[in-house]
């Protein structure tokens, strides 16, 4: 199941794509699946033919992960 984020880059506009897996704490980079703006417009300095992009971790300030409607519906607020 492919998961949507937000990746927040210093001194850049964020960048929203998809992953297939969660990143391990062993990882160093993380490959974004069709890289594009929050408005869904071209990264103004990515190729437009890009479809992935490997992203080093350590340039990253953090990550949004996006729930998807399947989630919505299996986690939701519990009270008691």
């Amino acid at each position: 199941m492919p998961y949507t984020l937000i990746i927040h880059i210093p001194n850049a506009d964020p960048v929203v794509g998809e992953i297939d897996e969660m990143p391990t704490p062993s990882d160093t980079f993380i490959m974004i699946s069709n890289p594009r703006t929050r408005d869904s417009k071209d990264v103004s300095y990515i190729n437009e033919q890009t479809s992935c992009v490997l992203w080093p971790l350590d340039k990253i300030n953090f990550i949004e992960f996006l729930s998807t409607k399947g989630e919505e519906q299996i986690i939701g607020f519990v009270r008691e």
